[in-house]
């Protein structure tokens, strides 16, 4: 089934994650786009991309959401128009959204690959993972942390923010599937709660702003 997996994470937030198994025809079927989406979708040149796009569509009317609910603000964040919040992700054949009433949230899903060791030193400072000798477990842990960081990079949204300079992540073990973060950006500080969940070969990461 399409509809990969929910998880009620507290009585206020709710994330969904799709599984793109349809048809780019069968999936615009039951959706109604804004122009702004209309125009978004058609700059697409990938088919799977599109197919994502549709997807969410789907997964907002989960939640009793169509797409003229949704809006964008100048750095591209997404809105509800009802005053929820929420953060959409999209990677390959899956796509999330995570969407709350009280807290700031933050959504990401990548595939486990080892692309993700070329790119560690621009994101996490790559000699703390100098004790991890399996290739396998380092990409898992990278991926980890590389979601981490875009998920509160989804929440913040601010221009100049940067994912090694104001972006940290606490130390974790895999095993425990949790830690927190902190944004220090301007001489402001703000701290998340940082959740992880491991599918085919995926990882999701969600956060959420630790005030409330």
């Amino acid at each position: 089934m399409p509809l990969y997996k929910s998880i009620i994470i507290n009585s206020a937030t709710i994330l969904h994650i799709w599984k793109v198994e349809e048809s780019e025809t069968d999936l615009a079927k039951t959706v109604e786009l804004t122009q702004h989406c209309q125009n978004r979708m058609a700059g697409m040149k990938s088919e799977m991309h599109r197919r994502g796009f549709l997807s969410i569509r789907h997964l907002l009317a989960v939640e009793g959401y169509v797409d003229h609910d949704l809006i964008y603000d100048v750095q591209g964040k997404p809105h509800l128009k009802d005053g929820k919040k929420i953060s959409i992700t999209h990677s390959n054949n899956f796509t999330g959204i995570i969407i709350s009433e009280s807290h700031e949230v933050g959504i990401d899903i990548e595939m486990q690959r080892d692309k993700i060791l070329r790119i560690a030193h621009k994101f996490t400072p790559i000699e703390e993972y100098k004790t991890i000798a399996n290739s396998e477990a380092l990409i898992r842990k990278l991926t980890m942390v590389w979601g981490a960081k875009e998920s509160l990079y989804k929440i913040y949204a601010q221009p100049g923010l940067s994912f090694i300079q104001h972006i940290n992540v606490a130390d974790f073990s895999m095993d425990d599937n949790s830690t927190t973060g902190e944004i220090l950006y301007q001489g402001k500080s703000t701290n998340y709660a940082i959740s992880f969940v491991e599918f085919e070969g995926f990882t999701l990461v969600y956060a959420l702003d630790s005030t409330k």
